[in-house]
């Protein structure tokens, strides 16, 4: 059984040492033979830096490395000098050492291809590199995480403004030393926009949201379940469930993510994680920034209905710099919401925004209990709803929404239905739970609907009314009929505005 390569992202590493390697060649043979200048965007752990290191070897002319992938008949494997570029490896506490960290990079790809460099400017010793490796031919630039020094001072709007110039300076050397070069793949969290870090580089192909390359990082589940076919069994057999149960689990915690609203991937960070740990948790979301996002998310007061509101178009992720964009476009940049269909509208093609999956939805929506509603022992919480739907007790479910909702300070609440839609889902969300806001049926929205084992259950939550009228609406629109062969509950609930909380419910099963 080949090893995991949780963490590994040189691909002579991953070859040599035996490793699980999903083939991703025929996008990167695409590439080459169809461009020249190419930048790609994706959430942090999604494998851009293992792209650059094949692109990398690649170039070195490593044909070895590549016998069993689709790339190996197909290309000449020539030498080109190649120019690796990481800013991660770059410090930016200043604007000098940001300077001095870049130009620290330039000086070691220069040490490593045996280049003289007199100038000590960031910018024009990046000239200077170019140019004279050009005399071994032509130069293939390779740049990950591009924006890295302004994605740590997101928060210190004029700061990320001055990097980005520093960054604009520095990159701009790629455009016009155009004759000099071979081919240049740009990496990085965030799309760029017209007048950002690029605005020089109008001949960079954006092949971020382009539906060819939609699948070249992650795992597509044809590739799960071809490359991790002995780990699947092995799992399986360990948690004594059937390989179908086990698939349909692993689709449902770490699926969902899109970037062109119709075809998926798996996060691989959280798959190999999965399969070296071997139980279900939020491997990708917990790897991140929690401290950040709590205090995003509580400054701009987000709720998970603002997130998912509207659908965006593909303007919306370039017609502002990051640290300016609305909170959707900073989440699905960043991971956390994703293309989940497309809508036309007219002529144009829209995005439906939502959660990827499980550990999404699960770990964001306890960060936004936390930061939003003020609320604490979310853990305790998440275990004690969890508990009672294993159990079907549905009245005790909603004993402990009661419980959670009268914990939140009186100031915070509003006298809204689309309110309490919002908090109660979050409240299922963040207990692990598989609900789905307002899903659509042909005759209109359910309010919520949670998915357990073989069974389902359909909230509709009224303000000011009563529960008998909630319920009387699941019916008359039959929300219920798309689950037809499933044990269904149907629940209304109503809410006073006055006394900020649930004041009856029924329960009916079908």
């Amino acid at each position: 059984m080949k090893k995991l390569p949780i963490g590994v992202q040189n691909f002579e590493e991953l070859i040599m040492e035996d490793y699980v390697y999903v083939d991703k060649t025929m996008y990167i043979y695409n590439l080459i033979q169809n461009g020249k200048f190419y930048f790609l965007s994706r959430p942090r752990r999604f494998g851009k830096s293992l792209t650059i290191s094949t692109l990398y070897c690649l170039f070195e002319g490593k044909k070895e490395l590549f016998r069993n992938t689709y790339i190996y008949n197909k290309w000449s494997f020539k030498q080109f000098p190649v120019i690796k570029i990481s800013m991660l490896d770059v410090i930016s506490d200043s604007e000098e050492e940001l300077k001095e960290g870049i130009l620290n990079i330039v000086m070691n790809e220069a040490t490593k291809h045996n280049i003289d460099i007199k100038s000590k400017h960031y910018k024009y010793a990046f000239d200077e590199l170019i140019v004279k490796l050009s005399k071994k031919g032509k130069v293939v630039i390779l740049i990950d995480e591009y924006e890295k020094p302004i994605l740590d001072n997101i928060n210190n709007k004029e700061k990320a403004e001055r990097y980005r110039e520093i960054l604009r300076n520095f990159y701009v050397t790629i455009k016009s030393k155009d004759e000099y070069i071979k081919f240049v793949f740009i990496t990085g969290i965030t799309k760029f926009t017209k007048t950002g870090v690029f605005s020089a580089l109008n001949n960079l192909n954006d092949v971020s949201l382009n539906k060819k390359y939609a699948q070249m990082l992650g795992y597509t589940q044809e590739e799960l379940e071809y490359y991790f076919k002995e780990h699947i069994y092995e799992t399986a057999r360990e948690l004594g469930i059937s390989k179908d149960e086990l698939l349909e689990n692993i689709k449902s915690y770490y699926n969902g993510f899109s970037f062109d609203g119709k075809q998926f991937v798996y996060n691989p960070f959280s798959v190999l994680k999965f399969f070296d740990e071997r139980k279900f948790q939020n491997y990708w979301f917990e790897s991140g920034s929690p401290s950040f996002l709590y205090e995003y998310i509580k400054e701009k007061e987000i709720t998970y209905e603002e997130l998912v509101k509207y659908p965006v178009s593909e303007l919306d992720f370039s017609s502002r710099e990051i640290e300016a964009a609305s909170a959707n476009i900073f989440f699905t940049q960043a991971g956390y919401l994703t293309f989940k269909r497309t809508k036309k509208i007219g002529l144009k093609e829209k995005y439906i925004l939502d959660y990827p999956n499980l550990e999404v939805k699960n770990s964001f929506s306890k960060i936004i209990l936390e930061a939003n509603y003020h609320l604490k022992n979310v853990e305790l919480m998440e275990n004690i709803i969890y508990e009672k739907i294993c159990k079907n007790d549905i009245k005790g479910i909603i004993e402990e929404i009661k419980k959670i909702i009268s914990s939140i300070p009186y100031n915070l609440h509003k006298r809204e239905e689309s309110y309490y839609h919002s908090l109660i889902y979050t409240i299922m969300a963040a207990s692990g739970l598989d609900v789905v806001a307002e899903e659509l049926t042909n005759l209109g929205r359910s309010d919520l609907v949670v998915k357990y084992a073989n069974k389902v259950y359909i909230f509709e939550i009224k303000i000011d009314k009563n529960s008998n009228e909630a319920l009387e609406q699941i019916k008359t629109k039959k929300y219920y009929e798309k689950y037809s062969g499933r044990e269904i509950y149907l629940i209304g609930i109503n809410i006073s505005s006055e006394l900020r909380n649930i004041v009856e419910y029924k329960i009916e099963k079908i």
